[in-house]
């Protein structure tokens, strides 16, 4: 059957125990962990799923290495906790990979002084797994790596994972234990009732209707957006948008097996070279945002040269130009303001729950520990829900028996729904999409069963075709305007204009020409 979106208008005959704002990471998270507990839980999310963030982050599952050096040695104890949970849970999606750091001579730290460090990060996570190998030991694992006064290179492990994906994943799970979730709708304004929120109005984009909603609890977990609800009522405004870039290329023009970590020759800020996805990503930038948070981030030109400059410092015999790179993505990372004026890669990354005449906001924090943000909040909003909540320790995901016959893709992309997936499995749809690890089959479930509004719902978050694919899979365009006809009943004029759209976002947002413009 397929999960047709639910009507907004019959949502607001019902009294909800808690209305969840917001549909990435964290908001799906609050909304899993609310659910589970038997919660009448309802999330609103303004765009797609993972429309912001948790879609365009590093696609990092990490402890935080460098949390450890700065002192903020409980960020990288719970980090390090939920990477090690979610790599159980998740397995397939949430994937342990290794990160090495080259040293060189009369360069800080050498590998005595990082050595002691991942000790340290090691003791944390319960899990000892850091190295060391001499210069050509390392070079025969790191071909083309710069090797003037190279000494040797420290190993340690984090995690990678497809970050949209993840999102979906734990909607999935919230749903399951009876959430309803709604893409595309706007919350433009609280409802109040003596003074404390009991509600939110909204506006469902897609049929144009205004909804009211009623709740015994409203969290507001909307990353950069959280200052919007919260102000009028707290009257500050405490997010600091911080942008950070990255580029995608492909595997060929720079093949690395494993992550690499150094500083940046130009201000000695850290970036990783890492492959993900079977291309090459190279980031990050940390930059104040300035720009209309409604318009999707994008690279600016100084990124795009920074970001190449840097992976020619570590690789010069790539020789690296602005035609290598595939596709670009930056996302906006919320965090809360020191207010001290802080360099923007100084200011913490603790998130942090405020409480406002009823409303809970919760933002800051890294996509790694999203489940014990989900529970910070819901305690803030324990008594009007006239609950307790603890760390039970329950899982984020219920298990899935494996069949031999199942790519593990499924599993780790669709967990519980994988065995729905791989039963519609047939005939031509069964082919992977020439250069991704994705069946035609798995676009058509997203179609049938994801609440795709629009094709870049699809092509950039569902599946991720948009940033691995040469002008954003501009090829495969017709056959998938055929796949939308059929499971979503779109015109001939409808499909021309989501064509029309997609390939603007992309160009836009998602392409080369910001970056060399």
């Amino acid at each position: 059957m397929k999960q047709q979106r639910p009507d907004a208008h019959s949502l607001s005959a019902s009294e909800w125990d808690v209305i969840v704002i917001g549909g990435g990471i964290t908001g799906a998270g609050v909304a899993r962990e609310a659910a589970r507990r038997g919660l009448k839980t309802l999330l609103l999310e303004q765009r797609d799923y993972a429309w912001g963030t948790s879609s365009r982050s590093s696609k990092m599952v990490h402890g935080g290495l460098r949390y450890i050096a700065s002192g903020d040695i409980r960020l990288t104890w719970h980090s390090l906790v939920e990477r090690e949970r979610l790599m159980r849970e998740s397995s397939g999606l949430v994937t342990r990979m290794g990160y090495w750091f080259a040293h060189f001579r009369k360069k800080f730290p050498g590998p005595f002084v990082f050595g002691l460090l991942l000790t340290v990060y090691d003791v944390l996570a319960r899990y000892r797994d850091h190295s060391y190998s001499a210069r050509d030991s390392f070079l025969a694992r790191m071909p083309g790596y710069l090797d003037k006064g190279l000494l040797g290179a420290s190993r340690y492990t984090d995690a990678l994972v497809d970050d949209a994906r993840l999102v979906l994943r734990v909607l999935e799970e919230a749903r399951a234990d009876g959430a309803i979730t709604l893409n595309y709708m706007t919350v433009h304004d609280l409802l109040m009732q003596k003074g404390r929120v009991a509600g939110v109005k909204a506006l469902d984009q897609v049929s144009g209707e205004q909804v009211v909603l009623n709740a015994k609890a409203v969290i507001s977990a909307t990353g950069a957006w959280a200052d919007r609800l919260r102000q009028p009522l707290a009257g500050e405004t405490r997010i600091r948008p911080l942008r950070g870039s990255h580029l995608v290329i492909p595997s060929s023009r720079l093949p690395v097996a494993e992550s690499v970590i150094f500083m940046h020759p130009d201000d000695g800020r850290a970036v990783f070279i890492y492959p993900w996805e079977g291309r090459t990503l190279v980031g990050t930038t940390d930059l104040d945002h300035r720009d209309d948070l409604d318009v999707e981030a994008s690279i600016s030109p100084q990124e795009f040269v920074y970001l190449l400059r840097a992976a020619n410092s570590q690789f010069p015999g790539a020789k690296l130009v602005a035609e290598d790179v595939m596709a670009t993505f930056s996302g906006v990372r919320p965090i809360v303001s020191s207010g001290k004026g802080r360099d923007p890669s100084q200011e913490k990354r603790d998130h942090s729950v405020f409480v406002d005449q009823g409303l809970v906001t919760v933002t800051g924090g890294k996509l790694t520990t999203f489940r014990q943000i989900a529970l910070d909040a819901l305690r803030a909003a324990s008594s009007p829900l006239g609950i307790n909540i603890r760390d039970d320790g329950a899982p984020i995901f219920r298990p899935v028996q494996l069949r031999a016959s199942w790519p593990e893709r499924l599993t780790a992309r669709f967990g519980v729904r994988a065995a729905e997936v791989a039963a519609m499995s047939e005939g031509s749809d069964q082919a992977l999409i020439p250069g991704m690890t994705v069946s035609w089959s798995e676009l058509r479930w997203s179609l049938r069963h994801e609440q795709v509004v629009h094709l870049d719902d699809l092509l950039l978050r569902r599946v991720r075709m948009g940033l691995l694919l040469p002008h954003g899979g501009e090829e495969h365009l017709q056959r998938i305007a055929g796949l939308c006809q059929q499971e979503l009943g779109w015109d001939e004029e409808r499909t021309l204009q989501e064509t029309r759209r997609y390939m603007k976002i992309w160009h836009s947002f998602y392409g080369t020409a910001a970056g060399v413009a």
